[in-house]
């Protein structure tokens, strides 16, 4: 960067907030590495947005300024953050606000072709996974004991995220040269099928070294890496960047690492990244706190570090038990208190009662559903609460997370019950038929090309009574002709027992009971044992499993036949998908929720054998709840077992009740402080208000979380809001 001025006090006044003496120093910096140890909610983009316009301010020019985020909602995040602080939207528009994958993808056009095809979602990646598959039965068939490439829709889903970590974490380039392929998987720990499997699928992808063909998620950022490793001159040809910065620099991995070094290795390059080493809980993808503790340290030994310990999302009330939770600094200088309230239940259908109750508690007092949150550890822990809400007719969203309904366990009983009831026809949904259809192969771990499968689908949606007709036609031929007989070769007890168990079905009287149909046929088909052979992880089998029996407990609790208990299912579907309110609670896996936020969150399901899970890493939990609990701003609900001894720890390690006290006491603090800058008069308008101020004329100040009028304006419109 261009030298320093004599005089280090701020070019560059933020609009909208008055900085933290915190940030006036990463603001001020003037090393070339500095690392912002933050907590969250602590305004990380926004102070990285105040050290890009003090940047600015001293002339730097925005092209040569570098702003890295991990995804596009980041991205996005920080260039809104940018206006937000006062940087002129036409400069906004030549800073380079990229992520990982945009930045390598710019600089890989230097040696791409121009027929390089992306697909940004998994199932476009299908038919080169599925090929894949078949490049590495040809070659390892008869040679290697023991293997099971599977082509089902679930067993392409877990290679896909295995060759996905194997990028982030560099695993790939390990030097394995003298090693044999057992060793080689044991070494990497994934399956040696997926391994297998990933070398030909990247051999597929870059034309045997060729060139990309095709790239998938997060693939531009490993092939940048690959070349930077392997001495490739791409670093020289990227732009002369005189500051780079990191957002939710937590996220790093190998790959991205490697990237950033290359970047800020150059002599005249500064770095300023924000990250909070409580909040890595991507380790799947490479992600760790060795990079924030150690790595930068050892790459970059006079490095600075800055913390930003105050939270702008909620008040000292949660920011206290955070600090007792996670045993380090965390304040706010809100002067609000963020309720933290406690609700206990005797089983899961009462724990999703209680969450109904806080959601309606939450209206009741005026506020919107869209801005509740449920956040619950793993998507089995859905089930119980989408049936309360459905029964309560309250609308609800799962973005990132298919509805219970839709999750393959279910929709392979779902099909079951479908062949035993001669009623596909009542799912309406031709995309869930589809699904069913994939989720029956799966789990009755079938013999199907893809190719035939899909012909089977497509007749399938035209005459849902074909459902049956699954069992009769599996492409037997597949031993030979270019399938190969490697796929599934573990399928044929499976398949029977699914068959003698449609048998079963179809002589059942259906006004018998569906909890005792539904148990019965699990034992039958041998779902547990099916589920531990069809999932890699034990993890991912336990889930299912979960799943299967919080399906059960909803039969036996609503004590219906097989016929009523199936029109149900199908009512509830209907409920998913109609056309929802706008304004609809939120269920969302706490993994998905991070660098989010919400006015009101609720933990449910806080007991000792779910949150923590006892089969995860403690580490790992902890930062999971961490994530979860800091998300709230208004209202944090927790929801655990009435028997004490079965609560989560986490809850104990809060220390409520000691950390109260001084909350109350930063409130008091925190509302004595001066009034901010000269000439605002703060409102009291609430979250559910913000429409109605904003087209009044007020301004929201980001730092205080809080909306203003400048002094001057007619006040009588703003009356209501006026502190007395």
């Amino acid at each position: 960067m261009n030298a320093p001025e004599s005089s280090n006090s701020p070019r560059f006044t933020p609009q909208g907030l008055i900085p933290t003496p915190e940030q006036t120093a990463i603001q001020l910096s003037q090393n070339k590495i500095v690392l912002v140890d933050a907590n969250a909610g602590a305004a990380k983009t926004t102070t990285l947005a105040i050290r890009i316009g003090e940047a600015l301010a001293r002339k730097l020019a925005p092209e040569q300024i570098l702003a890295l985020t991990f995804t596009p909602e980041a991205r996005d995040v920080m260039r809104q953050r940018l206006i937000d602080v006062g940087v002129p939207q036409a400069l906004v528009a030549r800073l380079a606000v990229l992520t990982f994958e945009d930045f390598a993808a710019r600089q890989l056009d230097a040696i791409d072709g121009d027929n390089v095809r992306l697909c940004a979602e998994a199932r476009q990646l299908k038919q080169y996974a599925l090929a894949a598959v078949d490049r590495a039965g040809d070659r390892y068939a008869g040679r290697v004991d023991g293997l099971e490439l599977h082509t089902h829709s679930i067993a392409l889903s877990q290679f896909l995220d295995v060759q996905l970590g194997l990028k982030a974490t560099m695993a790939l380039a390990t030097d394995v040269e003298y090693m044999g392929l057992d060793e080689i998987a044991e070494l990497l720990g994934v399956p040696l099928s997926d391994y297998l499997t990933t070398v030909e699928y990247e051999t597929l992808r870059l034309d045997g070294g060729a060139g990309a063909v095709f790239r998938g998620p997060f693939d531009a950022t490993y092939d940048l890496a690959c070349n930077l490793d392997a001495g490739g001159r791409l670093a020289e040809r990227f732009p002369d960047y005189r500051l780079v910065l990191c957002d939710e620099l937590h996220d790093l991995n190998e790959a991205a690492f490697r990237i950033l070094d290359a970047l800020i290795g150059r002599p005249q390059c500064f770095f300023v990244g924000a990250g909070d080493k409580d909040q890595v809980i991507h380790a799947k993808l490479g992600a760790s706190e060795e990079y924030l503790n150690r790595r930068f340290a050892e790459r970059y030994p006079k490095l600075a570090r800055y913390p930003l310990t105050y939270s702008y999302r909620h008040g000292p009330h949660l920011a206290y038990a955070m600090a007792e939770f996670k045993h380090k600094a965390v304040e706010s200088s809100l002067p609000t208190h963020t309720q933290i309230r406690q609700a206990h239940y005797a089983t899961p259908a009462d724990c999703a009662q209680q969450a109904v109750a806080a959601v309606r508690q939450w209206k009741a007092d005026g506020h919107a559903y869209d801005g509740c949150a449920i956040l619950i550890r793993d998507r089995h822990q859905s089930m119980a609460i989408e049936n309360a809400l459905i029964e309560a007719d309250i609308d609800y969203r799962t973005p990132a997370m298919a509805g219970y309904l839709q999750r393959d366990e279910i929709l392979f009983l779902r099909g079951m019950l479908a062949i035993a009831l001669k009623d596909f026809a009542a799912v309406k949904s031709d995309q869930v038929r589809g699904a069913i259809v994939d989720a029956m192969t799966a789990f009755s771990e079938m013999k199907f090309s893809s190719r035939r499968l899909d012909n089977f689908k497509a007749q399938i949606l035209k005459d849902p009574a074909l459902l049956g007709e699954l069992f009769l036609i599996e492409d037997d031929r597949s031993g030979g002709g270019g399938d190969g007989g490697y796929r599934d070769v573990a399928s044929q007890a499976t398949k029977r027992a699914v068959i003698d168990a449609i048998a079963w079905l179809t002589a059942l009287d259906p006004a018998t009971p569906a909890a005792a149909v539904l148990t019965e046929l699990c034992e039958r088909v041998k779902l547990v044992a099916t589920a531990r052979r069809i999932f890699v992880r034990p993890y991912d089998a336990g889930v299912v499993n979960k799943s299967v029996a919080g399906l059960l407990e909803s039969a036996a609790a609503s004590g219906q036949s097989l016929r009523d208990f199936w029109s149900a299912m199908n009512a509830r579907e209907a409920f998913i998908r109609r056309k929802r309110e706008r304004k609809a609670v939120l269920i969302e896996c706490v993994a998905n929720a991070k660098g989010k936020e919400f006015e009101h969150v609720i933990l449910p399901f806080l007991q000792d054998d779910e949150f923590p899970n006892p089969t995860q890493p403690k580490r790992d939990e902890e930062n999971l709840f961490y994530v979860g609990a800091t998300r709230a701003r208004a209202r944090l609900t927790l929801l655990s077992p009435a028997d004490p001894a079965r609560r989560s720890a986490f809850i104990a390690a809060m220390r409520l009740q000691q950390s109260a006290p001084a909350a109350d006491a930063a409130i008091a603090r925190n509302e004595a402080k001066p009034a901010a800058p000269s000439g605002r008069q703060y409102l009291t308008a609430s979250f559910h208000e913000k429409d109605e101020v904003k087209a009044l004329g007020a301004q929201f100040d980001i730092a205080r979380r809080a909306w203003y009028v400048e002094s001057g304006r007619d006040m009588s419109p703003f009356s209501r809001w006026l502190k007395k």
